[in-house]
């Protein structure tokens, strides 16, 4: 009974984080939009980083523009199969890390998927002008960041056969 109780603990504060981390996305947008839209960038530092406003209708980089159909699907389907492995894989402290990587890339596609869903594009407002990086927002961070952890903890921290234990 005990090990019931922790594994609802477990998903009950991986939906808390996931949520913050969702509203946080959501919050930067909302701004980026009161502030950005149809105004000059907001230089943070002179030439290198800056705030600008742009509607992708595509992927990263702008890949795959006006597929809204298909991110949609897609979004759907990956946080189908990140809620699964949350509740597959084990509760013990081993997985937290895991767990994280887990929640940042499930919220950064869940946010991106809300502006998708409503809209029919992502907004983006982050802008490194000094390597002239595609623009890109707190979601795609999220993507990115835990994916590039997820990537080398898979190849260097787990073995296959431990994942899914409990």
């Amino acid at each position: 009974m005990m090990d019931k109780k922790k594994r609802i603990t477990t998903l009950l504060i991986d939906l808390f984080i996931f949520i913050v981390l969702v509203c946080a996305d959501r919050y930067t947008k909302i701004l980026a939009i009161a502030k950005l839209k149809d105004a000059d960038p907001f230089s943070i530092i002179e030439g290198a980083f800056e705030f600008r406003y742009l509607e992708n209708r595509g992927a990263a980089f702008g890949m795959l523009q006006n597929q809204r159909f298909f991110f949609i699907v897609v979004g759907i389907a990956f946080m189908a199969f990140a809620a699964w492995m949350l509740v597959k894989l084990s509760g013990d402290a081993k997985y937290l890390p895991l767990r994280a990587v887990i929640l940042l890339i499930a919220a950064g596609a869940f946010g991106n998927l809300i502006d998708r869903s409503i809209t029919g594009y992502v907004v983006d407002f982050i802008y490194a002008r000094i390597i002239d990086f595609p623009i890109f927002n707190v979601a795609d961070c999220y993507v990115t960041i835990g994916t590039f952890v997820l990537f080398f903890m898979i190849l260097f921290k787990y073995k296959d056969d431990e994942l899914f234990k409990g």
